[in-house]
């Protein structure tokens, strides 16, 4: 049987999937090539020829992608810091820029001795296990409303643990439930959240609008619905010097600020902005 070149195999994938309006054609294609050849990407280079039936396979994944079903639809994982996490239909596709408020978290408890941490609206988990997995010594919540959602979480919670990581406290509840956790009132070292924060009506793309659940992308009129409960529920669990996170959308760069300074027992302020220097989360201190 003849071999064929993985480098042209891939070169056509991302003429295919840049005609398709994919955002990032090259990554996607190569990322697909990877996955297909069960190998990590920057291998690629180390397998020049491949039979035919990687090409057809390879071919087929790409014709999925191209009908812009997510990568990560159809690889079966997205991650984050030095996990991954299983995802799929009902669950919200993890996007990189939350790495950012993961990173921001770590720094934020580097001198806490066994931090207690709340990941609201947490759905695939991986925020929640990402930290846990950096700090074994905290104690992580991890709260969700969706029930599809939720059972990826338990998914994702269940391998990690089968990993070697400190497992965490995983449950089902409502951002906006005033009474949520009641019993760690004033004792939570850093709440943090990406939370749904898209305006109702917002153009966004297929693969949002046909596979992430709705409900984990909108929130509202002015996309800040969801984003007013964490703000309310974070200044009643937090301790004096504990931290908040949100994740919010470009749009909000004034707004959720505003939101946080607006309660009388959050300070330090301050917006944060991702790579593309778009206003991406915002971070405040308890008094």
């Amino acid at each position: 049987m003849t071999r064929q070149p993985i480098r042209l195999a891939i070169l056509e994938a991302e003429r295919m999937l840049s005609a398709a309006g994919v955002d990032s054609p090259r990554v996607d294609a190569e990322l697909l090539a990877a996955h297909v050849l069960g190998v990590d990407r920057g291998r690629l280079p180390l397998i020049p020829l491949v039979d035919a039936s990687v090409i057809d396979a390879l071919h087929k994944l790409v014709q999925r992608r191209a009908q812009r079903e997510p990568l990560q639809h159809i690889t079966g994982w997205s991650a984050m810091g030095a996990i991954s996490v299983s995802v799929g239909p009902g669950v919200f596709v993890p996007r990189p820029e939350t790495e950012l408020l993961m990173e921001w978290a770590l720094k934020s408890l580097v001198d806490v001795p066994s931090p207690v941490i709340i990941d609201l609206c947490t759905g695939s988990g991986v925020l929640a296990l990402s930290l846990a997995q950096a700090r074994p010594d905290a104690v992580v919540y991890a709260v969700e409303k969706s029930p599809a959602a939720l059972s990826w979480a338990r998914r994702n919670s269940d391998a990690r643990v089968a990993a070697g990581d400190t497992p965490i406290r995983l449950l089902s509840g409502d951002a906006c439930d005033p009474t949520l956790l009641s019993d760690v009132d004033g004792s939570v070292d850093l709440v943090v959240c990406n939370p749904p924060y898209v305006p109702e009506g917002t153009s966004v793309h297929p693969e949002v609008s046909d596979h992430d659940p709705h409900d984990a992308v909108f929130s509202g009129a002015d996309g800040l619905d969801v984003i007013r409960c964490v703000v309310s529920a974070a200044a009643r669990w937090l301790r004096p010097g504990g931290f908040v996170g949100i994740e919010h959308d470009d749009t909000h760069g004034t707004s959720v600020p505003e939101l946080l300074a607006a309660r009388r027992v959050l300070t330090d302020v301050l917006g944060h902005k991702d790579l593309a220097g778009r206003p991406r989360f915002a971070t405040a201190r308890r008094a």
